[in-house]
């Protein structure tokens, strides 16, 4: 679905993307993780076309982004870490901007505008100011207008920053509703393993420019050690069921999420 080969960004003499190679597959949640400053963002925008390579080459459903720009951005929606948010906007004003944005045949945007809102339940906000919402409710907003034009895939650059632990779930939970229910190819950039760790089905983990990591989640956190060295950490459930193994408690390390863990530990128990 997104091939990426060889993709490199220079900004001088500095090198942020250094000739990274990976697949994103159909009908997957990937995590997309790297410390503060690693190329994460640097390689969503060159992937949704905001920003030139260096050199290399990024195709999606088999249109090159330089070349067929158009075409493989239809394919996209995408959440920035800055939502490009107008405060002064009503809601329902701020989505038909962006609809006409997307050069969405206007007999149709009603009825996407208020699709959209039904899935990410803004229908009671749409008639107010973007300025007068919650945090919670403008990365909400920002989901909207991402999910205009229903895209195969959503890219979401720290959909989850400056949420409380309520609002981070609630987006996240919205995300994976609609994995399940359309299918829906995600890709959910992030510093923090511990937000992502329940809803993704493979990580990529990146540093300083290049892929470190990419396996499923049980791979890439047996190597808790490697990502504290660059500044990451493993869900504490990791630490956990390793140190249980390490105390010579017979339990599987594997598990990633609390879940996973307790149904473990129960059975180890025989409850």
């Amino acid at each position: 679905m997104i091939e990426v080969r060889h993709l490199t960004k220079r900004y001088g003499d500095t090198l942020a993307v250094d000739d990274l190679n990976f697949t994103i597959e159909k009908g997957r949640i990937y995590g997309f993780l790297g410390p503060n400053g690693a190329g994460k963002s640097t390689t969503m925008n060159i992937i949704t076309g905001y920003l030139a390579s260096t050199d290399g080459s990024v195709t999606i459903n088999g249109y090159d982004i330089l070349e067929d720009t158009e075409a493989a951005k239809k394919n996209i929606g995408y959440l920035p870490e800055l939502p490009p948010l107008y405060f002064d906007m009503t809601v329902k004003e701020y989505l038909a901007f962006a609809a006409e944005l997307k050069k969405i045949p206007k007999a149709e945007r009603k009825n996407q505008i208020t699709r959209v809102c039904a899935t990410t339940k803004l229908d009671a906000v749409q008639n107010r100011l973007i300025k007068n919402l919650s945090k919670g409710y403008r990365q909400r907003v920002g989901l909207a207008q991402a999910l205009l034009g229903s895209p195969e895939i959503l890219i979401l650059d720290e959909p989850t920053a400056g949420l409380d632990p309520k609002g981070r779930d609630e987006i996240l939970d919205q995300v994976a509703k609609l994995h399940k229910e359309r299918g829906i190819t995600v890709i959910l950039v992030s510093h923090s393993m511990e937000d992502v760790a329940k809803y993704v089905d493979r990580i990529i983990v990146m540093n300083q420019g290049s892929v470190m990591f990419d396996d499923i989640p049980k791979s890439v956190f047996a190597h808790y050690k490697e990502l504290e060295v660059v500044g990451l950490a493993a869900p504490q459930v990791t630490y956990l069921m390793h140190e249980l193994a390490a105390a010579g408690i017979p339990v599987s390390v594997d598990a990633t999420t609390v879940a996973e863990a307790k149904e473990e530990i129960l059975a180890k128990l025989g409850r």
